[in-house]
């Protein structure tokens, strides 16, 4: 359905301003880049981003959760935390970054001074329950920090993170009990029976330690933590309130929920109380770890004492180093909106291993990690695209080796024996199609990017590639595509496939490997046997050789031809070999007419209600979901890179906002943002391994990316106005640049970008074939 953003009827500005004087001011320092974050941006709508308080690629996501309903109802509160609610059930410690299905949720604590409640309530009978009303106007946020002020408990709340632990400080009013609910119950797309195991243990008057076990989306994920408080508890209630247990063993010592010290079971509440403290406040630290209550407790060594400002500055500090990857200069809202995309594209893949090196894998044991640090959380079907590529350019080399390390001792310890397609939590979902891990492994390679063992990398990508069983791989390898009769979605699989292949043999060509070099890049042109000339659509055949019929191009839904789209979504992805593309169209002129229908559609709501997925429309593309997202980009294979131009102007303009739903479709683990954050420079990467980048338009009045490697790369907008929409010149280094594409050579070597920019197109500029980016075959 086509995407209609509300208006709010107070700015986020506003609503700082107005933002109860009780909480300290923003730690951010006026005009560095965290003070430029908008971290609501993406609470509301489809978004699915959270407002809480994490470091960069963080293990903890410490965030409020305002809504828990079951699976089927979730979608809405994928991060658990949705911006048009008026209630917050508690604060919990794992959370996905926009994602479009869920999970986590983890160890959620509530604050509260008045009568005990072990049931949450419901948000539209106050006190009902533990949860409490909040306003927006006594709220507030920055990267690493966020903080509420509960009205029905009457407690102020205040989080920050360091990369392990959680750090929550509550202040309570003068002479108030403080107390504190710990749920283990309550869990993102929830039902019934998902949670399989739980405990929960008193080590001493300050210290819990626990464990969850759960079947949701990652189906036994198994996950750790230790709470410790900075009072002791003057009272406790330890309660398992499952019913109907059929077997419930032997009563342990401890006969009411009081004298309890250890509790088990599956829908596990604790009741904490402290006492009045003298000056209003309790503390808590809360770690996570994959593999044991000890090594949680462990982890809380990462934040020994109890500094509240100190552990606040730090978070602070650590965004504004990462963030400080790019001077970005812009007027409002483009430059929060811009550093916005870029804190939204360093969540994930967050950190998943113990200070000791230990870690869980997709075999569901624990291994130990060597020179490497382990990461998970790979949404890898979004963020090979532009998130992974992003990431070369503004995170330390040796945090890209830790990716792809992490990928390739995933792939060791899989029972499958390949690498991870949708992994939390180290442990893989299976969701969605593809092996791009392959993608990501083989661009890192191709930019120099070392730190990794590339024989063992090839091994690897080689290995899921032709893993038979695996979404048709059986029959592509055989018949040089997927069957629909025999596999769903097999039009989409096929092209994509195609792709991944095409990175392997970048690769292989690179690292002198010839013989899997010329088999792969034969591989990379099956896109073509589900190019239908015909219609001019990519199809899906069936195993005997015929596409399947009736065709219908607008056709979309789950487990159709197509993964998350319809033929007109699809019909474009061979990013590696657009002159191909032309070629079956019939040429320049086809490829932009084609391209133009996709835009200027008139496409009526009802066609793509019923797929969430497939928001953001203008015409049949689809900016809220991933296929679309190289289509601006691809007049500039047919020489018209001015059109290019056009297409940006209007999707920067209708599919961003500096709101809380501001983003036109779920962010996808930083996918949204970090084509944001390209497109805003002034460049995208249509072909990840292709080492190049397709010139757009700027959006920002100058860019300093300072890079990895130390050396600094400069774009700058000269004339960049409203009017002044499209591109007339482009110099490198002070020398004209008739190519449409920059080598991504020419960035890590440094130096400068210019644009000028005008009112009317340039129509000569980047026309001729000698001009336009790379592809497979020849234009």
């Amino acid at each position: 359905m086509t995407v209609r953003f509300k208006h709010e009827s107070l700015s986020l500005t506003l609503l700082a301003a107005l933002a109860f004087s009780t909480l300290p001011a923003q730690a951010a320092t006026s005009g560095s880049p965290a003070s430029a974050v908008n971290v609501f941006i993406g609470t509301g709508g489809d978004g699915h981003t959270f407002p809480g308080a994490s470091r960069p690629f963080g293990m903890v996501q410490l965030s409020p959760d305002t809504q828990v309903r079951h699976f089927r109802q979730s979608y809405p509160w994928a991060s658990g935390y949705r911006h048009d609610d008026t209630s917050i059930l508690g604060f919990s410690h794992t959370h996905f970054s926009g994602s479009g299905h869920s999970d986590l949720g983890d160890v959620l604590l509530m604050p509260y001074s008045g009568e005990t409640k072990l049931e949450p309530g419901y948000p539209e009978r106050p006190f009902s329950g533990y949860r409490s009303r909040f306003s927006h106007q006594e709220e507030k946020a920055e990267p690493g920090y966020y903080a509420v002020r509960l009205k029905d408990n009457e407690v102020d709340v205040e989080l920050t993170a360091s990369e392990r632990v959680g750090l929550h400080r509550y202040r309570f009013h003068k002479d108030a009990q403080a107390k504190v609910i710990l749920d283990l119950r309550s869990s993102i797309y929830d039902y019934g029976s998902k949670n399989l195991w739980s405990r929960l243990r008193v080590r001493d008057a300050t210290t819990l330690t626990g464990m969850r076990e759960t079947r949701g989306w990652a189906p036994g994920r198994q996950l750790y933590f230790a709470v410790k408080f900075s009072r002791p508890m003057s009272a406790r209630q330890l309660h398992n309130r499952e019913e109907a247990v059929e077997y419930r063993g032997f009563a342990a010592p401890g006969k009411t929920p009081q004298d309890k010290v250890l509790v088990e079971g599956k829908a596990l509440v604790a009741a904490l109380e402290f006492g009045a403290p003298q000056d209003g406040t309790l503390m808590v630290k809360v770690a996570v770890s994959p593999v044991s209550e000890d090594n949680a407790l462990a982890n809380l060594e990462e934040m020994p004492g109890w500094d509240f400002e100190a552990e606040r500055a730090r978070a602070g500090a650590a965004w504004n180093e990462a963030l400080s990857a790019v001077k970005a200069d812009a007027p409002e809202p483009m430059r929060t909106m811009f550093y916005t995309s870029l804190y939204h594209s360093m969540l994930a893949p967050s950190l998943f291993m113990d200070r000791d090196g230990r870690y869980r894998g997709p075999d569901n044991q624990v291994h130990q990690a060597k020179n490497f640090r382990f990461h998970s959380t790979f949404s890898l079907w979004d963020t090979y695209r532009a998130l992974h590529p992003l990431l070369t350019l503004v995170a330390p080399e040796r945090r890209n080796a830790d990716f792809v390390n992490s990928l390739i001792a995933a792939q060791q310890h899989s029972p499958y024996g390949i690498l991870p397609v949708w992994s939390f939590h180290g442990l893989e979902t299976w969701c969605m199609i593809g092996y791009h891990a392959v993608p990501v492994i083989a661009d890192a390679y191709m930019k120099g990017i070392r730190g990794f063992d590339p024989d063992q990398a090839l091994k690897a990508m080689t290995a899921s590639a032709e893993y038979g069983p695996y979404g048709g791989l059986e029959h592509y390898m055989k018949l040089g595509y997927v069957p629909i009769d025999r596999e769903p979605e097999a039009a989409s699989k096929t092209v994509e496939y195609a792709f991944d292949d095409w990175t392997i043999a970048r690769m292989a060509e690179k690292m002198g490997r010839k013989d899997v070099a010329a088999r792969y890049y034969q591989r990379a042109q099956n896109y073509r046997n589900v190019f239908d000339k015909e219609t001019g659509f990519i199809r899906a055949r069936k195993s005997t050789g015929e596409f399947r019929t009736p065709f219908n191009p607008v056709q979309s839904n789950f487990g159709s031809d197509y993964t998350e789209g319809s033929a007109w979504q699809y019909s474009w992805y061979m990013p590696h070999d657009n002159a191909g593309l032309i070629a079956m169209l019939g040429g320049d002129t086809a490829l932009v007419s084609k391209l133009d229908q996709v835009f200027d559609a008139k496409v009526e709501d009802k066609v793509y209600a019923h797929m969430e997925d497939i928001s953001g429309l203008i015409g049949h593309y689809a900016h809220g979901n991933e296929p679309s997202h190289h289509v601006a980009y691809l007049y500039n294979f047919a020489g018209a890179p001015w059109r290019t131009q056009e297409r940006l102007t209007h999707i920067m303009a209708t599919q961003y906002a500096n709101r809380p739903d501001g983003l036109s479709g779920n962010d996808d683990l930083g996918q949204m943002s970090a084509w944001f954050a390209f497109t805003a420079l002034g460049f995208y990467p249509v072909a990840p391994a292709s080492n190049e980048y397709v010139i757009g338009r700027p959006f920002l009045d100058k860019a300093v990316l300072n890079l990895p490697n130390g050396k600094r790369f400069t774009v700058r907008a000269e004339q960049l106005s409203e009017a002044n929409r499209y591109v007339g010149r482009v110099t490198l280094n002070g020398k004209p640049l008739a190519r449409t594409f920059l080598r991504h050579e020419d960035i890590v070597a440094g130096g400068e970008l210019v644009f000028t920019m005008q009112a009317i197109p340039n129509k000569d500029w980047g026309k001729e074939p000698s001009a336009r980016p790379y592809t497979q075959t020849r234009y």
